[in-house]
């Protein structure tokens, strides 16, 4: 996976001028491939031991194999890209379990890095599991399904004890209908290091497949692989009853609501059943993570948590800008990736037009 839009020696010499971008997912390194080759100085800072974001971490590595990314990593690197790892750049947040996860070693503020840099990139994506907001919800055994699967990662990789992972064995329940719901079914079906604790999966999805946004196809293939699949069932409470876990559902039914592109999951009336698990894994969307509450640094967040920016990528503050998952929700490599480039070239322009 290339993110050097250029031939190492192509690149022209210093312009003296700094960007700083704050997280190396695919935003970040894309804009950092970019902004190299126009001669800037680029710094990376990241929370994680490794540059790469969920591509590394938080996706399984039967969908995307590592190596090629870590060579597109190296190749930054070898052009002159300094990474900052093991580092948070926020003061004023704080990413619930995902903090534990990744345990970086140092904090900094985000004023301090706008402060030596010429221009900043927030490219912090979405790192922290939504809330279902039903009864039990806090109970240990029921896991958010992206900080499970990156710390299985640290683990996996070496950065981490395996004692540090949430435990997972027995019957599993995965709630939702997206990838990350996809891959947390994939990793205890396909890892070695689960596999064998692993009695059964279930995934429970509160529409029908061809509504999935993992899609059709996905569900087939992890029936396949031995998954189980509950759709139209929801999740309305976790609870320990003589020493059994127990999950309770509700059957939904589609009504079509105008000006919604996909049928409203409603509950059933009187559909309530209930069903044992050893283990949930939460994959009901993920939230962006910016490193700034909003207003702090002059920087505005929108009620849905990420970013406001202008047409340029620039945030309320000067100087700044914002791109990837953090600025327009949760979405794919390849969008967060082209927003990363766009958002480069905004700011190459910024600085070459700036007295």
């Amino acid at each position: 996976m290339k993110f050097l839009r250029c031939k190492p020696d192509k690149i022209p010499p210093s312009t003296g001028k700094v960007v700083s971008i704050i997280g190396a997912g695919p935003a970040g390194l894309g804009a950092a491939g970019i902004l190299r080759c126009k001669g800037h100085e680029v710094v990376v800072y990241d929370m994680n031991p490794e540059p790469g974001g969920l591509i590394i971490f938080g996706i399984p590595v039967t969908r995307i194999p590592k190596e090629p990314v870590r060579r597109g990593i190296k190749e930054l690197m070898d052009a002159g890209v300094r990474f900052v790892l093991n580092t948070k750049v926020d003061m004023t947040t704080n990413l619930g379990m995902m903090e534990e996860v990744v345990s970086p070693k140092q904090r900094i503020h985000l004023e301090d890095v706008i402060k030596r840099s010429d221009a900043v990139l927030i490219a912090t994506g979405t790192w922290r599991t939504r809330e279902m907001k039903v009864p039990g919800e806090d109970l240990p055994w029921v896991y958010p399904a992206v900080e499970w699967i990156v710390a299985l990662h640290m683990a996996k990789y070496g950065y981490k004890p395996w004692s540090t992972v949430p435990p997972l064995e027995g019957r599993i329940l995965v709630i939702g209908g997206g990838l990350t719901a996809a891959d947390a079914v994939l990793i205890p079906e396909t890892y070695p290091e689960v596999k064998g604790k692993v009695k059964e999966v279930v995934l429970s999805y509160r529409r029908t497949k061809e509504y999935a946004p993992m899609g059709p196809k996905e569900i087939e293939s992890l029936i396949a692989k031995g998954a189980k699949y509950w759709e139209l069932t929801q999740p309305i409470e976790f609870r320990e009853e003589g020493g059994k876990r127990i999950v309770r559902f509700v059957r939904m039914k589609l009504v079509p609501v105008e000006g919604e592109k996909r049928p409203r999951p409603v509950p059933i009336e009187g559909s309530e059943f209930e069903a044992e698990f050893d283990y949930v894994l939460k994959a009901v969307g993920v939230l962006p993570t910016p490193p700034v509450e909003n207003g702090c640094c002059g920087i505005e967040v929108n009620p849905n948590g990420t970013i406001k920016t202008d047409e340029n990528f620039m945030t309320t503050r000067e100087g700044v800008f914002a791109a990837g998952d953090v600025r327009h929700g949760p979405s794919l490599i390849g969008p967060a990736l082209k927003s990363g480039v766009d958002a480069a070239n905004k700011i190459h322009q910024y600085l070459t037009q700036k007295r």
